[in-house]
């Protein structure tokens, strides 16, 4: 069977993307990590279904390169506004759209130049910050600053959902850091048991951070949307940011910016493509 798909990217946070309007997906978790690879692959972090909704525009459904399903990205959901928009699944002056995700209905505002999207500002939804819907192992209201032993060393970390856990912590030095070590053991941390994403944040001002990121199922990435949010939220929450003003957050792929606010939490950045193709799949 050929497989049409197309290879996009949020600031290096790649997917590959396959339309299920027009063709049929088996076994999506296998696939993405035969298509995933960088050396026998397509190559990605992993790839994104964009498939018919009843209740939005288009829906989601995101596989990491290890085959898990993810509930929300969102590098890849700004990716996705540009495919559903960009290849003409709304009219053309629709530029506000909806996308389902196992994380609720999103609203994306695009930005279009030259009749394609260039960036989008996608509404994430609150931040959940009651451990239990995390979900992490707790017996506070709120894991804000709290004491982490992983492997021995105990880190001050704050829990934060964007429809899918993370686990942020400030350092001093991001760029020093061995994630490929220290990595999976945050991951696979008892504390969080669906597993977590990892965000080890440098404060720059208030307006700024610096972001490396570890994601569960996908490894060291050079950035990760929700975790920009969780970024930001936590930097709020333990006072080095004010709420309801833009956030910078440098990610290794590129910047986003953040605003968390009382109701909720929006995301601005770019969405690109980088080809298209067919590939044969069993």
């Amino acid at each position: 069977m050929t497989l049409k798909f197309t290879k996009m990217h949020g600031i290096s946070n790649d997917y590959i993307y396959i339309s299920t309007f027009d063709q049929n997906v088996k076994d999506p978790e296998a696939l993405s990590i035969r298509l995933s690879d960088r050396r026998t692959g397509i190559g990605g972090d992993g790839i994104i279904l964009v498939c018919p909704s009843d209740t939005a525009d288009a829906k989601m459904r995101i596989f990491n390169a290890d085959g898990s399903e993810a509930k929300m990205c969102g590098n890849g959901i700004r990716c996705v506004g540009k495919f559903v928009y960009d290849k003409g699944l709304v009219p053309p002056d629709k530029t506000v759209i909806t996308i389902d995700t196992l994380s609720g209905v999103k609203t994306l505002d695009l930005t279009v130049e030259d009749g394609k999207v260039k960036t989008a500002k996608v509404d994430m939804g609150a931040a959940i910050l009651k451990p239990a819907d995390i979900p992490a192992v707790y017996k506070c209201d709120t894991m804000i600053n709290a004491p982490l032993d992983v492997d021995g060393k105990v880190w001050n970390v704050t829990a934060v959902s964007m429809g899918n856990p993370h686990c942020v912590t400030f350092v001093d030095d991001a760029d020093s850091l061995d994630l490929e070590k220290i990595g999976p053991s945050f991951e696979n941390h008892p504390a969080f048991p669906d597993r977590v994403n990892t965000e080890f944040v440098k404060v720059i001002d208030d307006r700024t951070l610096q972001m490396r990121v570890w994601e569960r199922g996908s490894g060291e990435t050079w950035a990760c949307g929700t975790g920009a949010c969780a970024t930001a939220v936590a930097a709020v929450e333990n006072g080095y940011c004010k709420k309801g003003e833009d956030i910078t957050v440098h990610l290794r792929g590129g910047d986003l910016t953040i605003r968390y606010t009382d109701d909720t939490v929006y995301m601005t950045g770019p969405a690109e493509t980088v080809f298209e193709g067919k590939i044969e799949v069993n």
